[in-house]
């Protein structure tokens, strides 16, 4: 799964780059993101990479959903994981690791993970 986690950030950084010196914030939020997380650091990877994913960056999203597939800085938790991966798919980034996880879940807890993704706002609290 770091395999992963690292091409989702490296695809993260990526879009984020072409946003131009305007987006100087997220950029650096990004490479910081990924600074921390390859250290262990992942509740700074979550801080960083948490209002990213609120302000709608999909690649952000994907890499949160894959933190809470692995637990990383988070407690594991494949309904969470889902619904961010589900959040990411709806905004234009297509992974296979939804339909992964999805696989190890029951049909109640995808509901559940889709149920949360229609109804999904911007929080601090997840």
């Amino acid at each position: 799964m770091n395999r992963t986690f690292t091409a989702a950030v490296a695809a993260l950084m990526l879009a984020v780059s072409f946003a131009g010196s305007v987006a100087a914030g997220p950029v650096e939020d990004a490479a910081a993101a990924v600074a921390a997380h390859k250290r262990g650091d992942y509740a700074t990877a979550l801080r960083l990479i948490r209002p990213l994913a609120d302000q709608g960056d999909a690649d952000a999203r994907n890499i949160l959903g894959l933190m809470y597939y692995s637990g990383q800085g988070v407690p594991q938790d494949y309904v969470i994981a889902h619904m961010w991966l589900s959040l990411a798919a709806a905004g234009g980034n297509f992974t296979a690791e939804r339909d992964f996880i999805a696989a190890k879940m029951t049909p109640a807890q995808i509901a559940e993970a889709q149920k949360l993704a229609r109804e999904w706002k911007p929080t601090t609290g997840r």
